[in-house]
């Protein structure tokens, strides 16, 4: 007997499998607020130097605000003034001449003077991250999301030999401790440790919560709950340009986001383990506990009072005792290497095209906030659409196809001229959505490839991989000062490969989820490819 059968029995999308999406949507809000802060909290306003020192009580005192800047900063190509540059010494010849093409420049000597009308603070104007610190800048997010890849690859294999629920649980603290404490930052380096152990931590929010979902519904719904928890994302995306919109100042917003976790803390007691685990590690009497509960929820108590601890120790998962499963098992078999191997590039590509393109929001020139609102809006549709696909074309095709799509958009927009600023936005909204309904399809994707002994270590390995595309892409968007298209010739790139690498992936449609390693190695059904 499979466990699909005892879920048959409880009702496996009943009302028990509600109160866990619905109780994992309020943690999972805050994770995609926080992948998305340094688009608001790293925001760099428009700069100049700091012109005080120049005021030694002559005529500089009595200059306009705009006749100092002519008079101190040299123009650059575009007409604005320099934001790294300045004269030396006041040039007042240039309020009758605007030629300032043969006057010594030297780097801002005391400092830069910001544009508060859109931030009270960020990250630049605290530590003046900008000119040649503004590497440090763009490095912040690198550093979170190489935290969320170690997080991704530590949670995943405590939570198949600890457990789901108490890992969750772990996430769930240390992800709002530390994300409390790097609002308190002092220093840069304070904040850079900081986030990147925020990132560590609620990281397994998400890959503990994904897998526990699915463990626990039918096969028939395995694609609802895999859209539902990615519309939490859908969700988040959308509503942090309105938070960070009211909330201006960098320590607020952080503050801001990371609060929904102490609500998350307070429900989690309602969570339950996975019942699939229990069983997989020879927890019969535990795992007939949360069964029954199922199906009293569910209101199938007649059905389960018939499940007992004895009928649990029948159910098909051979390998429950003899031994403890780490990240080695992904590797050890020639099916599994390769499944391991093609999942973790798809991963690599879904997510570096996917904030490749979402940390650009301020490459069309036009309002971030605005611009952030429909990236999150274009994935209401694109994640309804992966809903139809996933059933209609499958998961293989639906990845592939997407992925394709993406990569399609990034490509098209390296010829179209910049100034055409709205058409780059249109377009780059569509790229947002085929990636968004990539994300939606690998998520379930993977985790209905790996067998259940060993799921959560291949989902921390491929949330690992995709947590490594992530932190690198911040670093591709800095490319543009080597050729301004080179960033996209690269999303694009990663895109079509990864589109490749997942045309070589089985098809799981309508198959039951795969309990032991031996079932990938044996070929069984489930796995088999499909034309």
């Amino acid at each position: 007997m499979k466990f699909e059968h005892l879920l048959s029995v409880v009702n496996g999308f009943g009302r028990f499998q509600i109160m866990i999406i619905i109780i994992s949507f309020i943690g999972r809000f805050t994770l995609p607020c926080h992948f998305l802060l340094n688009n608001f909290i790293a925001a760099v306003p428009s700069h100049h130097c700091d012109l005080s020192a120049l005021d030694d009580g002559s005529l500089f005192e009595n200059l306009t605000h705009e006749q100092r800047l002519t008079v101190s900063v040299p123009v650059q190509e575009d007409g604005t003034p320099s934001s790294c540059k300045m004269f030396p010494e006041p040039q007042f010849r240039l309020l009758s001449n605007s030629n300032d093409r043969d006057l010594v420049t030297v780097p801002c000597q005391n400092g830069w003077a910001y544009d508060n009308s859109t931030f009270k603070s960020t990250l630049a104007t605290e530590w003046d991250l900008v000119c040649d610190q503004k590497g440090q800048n763009k490095a912040t997010t690198t550093i979170f999301f190489i935290g969320v890849m170690f997080g991704a690859m530590t949670f995943g294999s405590l939570s198949d030999r600890f457990g789901r629920k108490p890992m969750l649980l772990v996430s769930y603290i240390s992800g709002m401790l530390f994300g409390f404490a790097s609002a308190f930052s002092t220093s840069f380096i304070m904040f850079a440790v900081l986030r990147f152990f925020t990132g560590f931590g609620i990281t397994g929010i998400v890959i503990v919560s994904s897998v526990l979902s699915v463990e626990w519904v039918d096969i028939q719904h395995r694609k609802l709950v895999g859209v539902i928890d990615s519309l939490s994302w859908t969700f988040g995306n959308c509503m942090i340009p309105a938070i960070a919109y009211c909330v201006t100042d960098w320590r607020q917003l952080t503050i801001a986001v990371t609060s929904p976790l102490a609500l998350a803390i307070l429900t989690w007691r309602w969570i339950p383990e996975s019942a699939r685990w229990l069983i997989a590690n020879g927890k019969f009497e535990k795992a007939n506990f949360y069964l029954q509960q199922c199906a009293q929820m569910n209101q199938k108590e007649e059905f389960g009072s018939k499940i007992t601890p004895e009928t649990l120790s029948s159910i098909i998962v051979t390998e429950r005792k003899d031994r403890s499963h780490s990240y080695l098992d992904l590797v050890r078999t020639p099916k599994m290497r390769r499944l391991a191997l093609l999942t973790g590039i798809v991963w690599y590509g879904v997510a570096s095209t996917f904030y490749g393109i979402s940390f650009n929001i301020t490459g069309f020139g036009l309002n971030i906030y605005l611009t952030q609102f429909v990236y999150g809006a274009i994935e209401l549709p694109a994640k309804l659409s992966a809903y139809y696909l996933l059933d209609k074309v499958g998961r293989r095709n639906t990845e592939v196809g997407s992925l394709l799509g993406a990569g399609i958009c990034l490509a098209i927009n390296i010829f179209i001229p910049r100034d055409m600023s709205v058409l780059r936005t249109v377009v780059a909204v569509l790229g947002k959505g085929c990636s968004a309904t990539s994300f939606t399809t690998v998520v379930l994707y993977s985790s209905e490839l790996f067998p259940t002994v060993v799921r959560q270590n291949g989902m921390g390995y491929n949330s690992s991989m995709g947590r490594l595309g992530v932190s690198l892409a911040p670093l591709i968007l800095l490319l543009d000062e080597v050729w301004r298209d080179l960033p996209q010739v690269l999303l694009c790139s990663i895109a079509l490969l990864a589109s490749l690498v997942a045309r070589m992936l089985p098809e799981t449609r309508g198959r039951c989820l795969p309990e032991t390693i031996q079932d990938v190695e044996d070929g069984l059904p489930w796995i088999e490819s499909q034309p």
